[in-house]
């Protein structure tokens, strides 16, 4: 089930010098590590009194994307989500999507018919950001008009299983997951894909993946134009730890 609905946030100061137009928003996953402190699903726990998905969207509003394709899973405890989406959200066009899928590869592939011809912007609610690192992220695609991919990456590891890859000296990304064992550099979790890569959803079913991060590394063997985005720190929320790591990086104006 798809619906569009309206969302709340004033126009951006901070222009978007890229050609991305569309955002896809993946807020489907079970948050079972978080599940533990929490009573409600994952997006809407508070960080500094913010929901997650808030945040994202408040984010995403500030530079200028108004079109936002949004999966949640079709069980029940996506429906409080989706009331807080329709009670609170004015300004976007936000398009649900309501899917149960296994993995956050298959939620983003549900969300391609969503998103036309154009690049578009991939988040997730976990991530926990600035308010620099958005701009900094449409900046590097709009540097890289030929890229298949840019992958928002930094040196923050708070994780227990880290995507790490390795660069060239243009930035241009070689290897991804086990290839770049040794590499410092992780994937913020922040993205922007043209839409080419979804030539590669038979391949990536018929090769039976089952996460994001095998996808991503088999459209880097497959040399697809992926580059690197150097971002400040985020905090990945996934566990109820992360919470308080979250809010005291709020509480330091987002310092590293």
């Amino acid at each position: 089930m798809t619906e569009t609905l309206d969302s709340r946030h004033p126009k951006p100061d901070t222009p978007n010098p890229s050609p991305v137009r569309q955002a896809a928003l993946i807020a489907a996953g079970r948050g079972a590590r978080l599940r533990a402190g929490f009573t409600v699903p994952k997006p809407l726990v508070p960080i500094a009194g913010v929901p997650l998905i808030d945040r994202v969207l408040a984010a995403v509003a500030e530079v200028g994307i108004r079109d936002v394709a949004c999966i949640l899973n079709a069980e029940p405890e996506s429906n409080a989500i989706e009331r807080h989406c329709r009670d609170t959200v004015r300004g976007l066009d936000l398009r649900i999507t309501r899917q149960t899928t296994p993995s956050s590869m298959e939620s983003l592939f549900a969300l391609a018919p969503q998103l036309g011809d154009g690049p578009f912007l991939l988040l997730t609610t976990d991530a926990v950001f600035g308010p620099t690192v958005l701009p900094l992220l449409l900046r590097s695609a709009a540097s890289h008009a030929d890229a298949d991919g840019i992958l928002g990456v930094h040196d923050f590891i708070d994780d227990e299983k880290p995507l790490r890859l390795l660069v060239d000296a243009d930035d241009r990304i070689t290897a991804i997951g086990p290839k770049a064992a040794e590499s410092p550099l992780i994937t913020a979790g922040l993205y922007v894909f043209s839409p080419r890569i979804f030539a590669e959803i038979g391949a990536a079913r018929r090769a039976g993946f089952t996460a994001l991060r095998e996808f991503l590394a088999r459209l880097c063997d497959r040399a697809y134009r992926l580059y690197a985005a150097p971002l400040p720190k985020t905090v990945d929320v996934d566990r109820p730890q992360d919470v308080a790591a979250a809010e005291a990086f709020v509480a330091s104006g987002f310092r590293s």
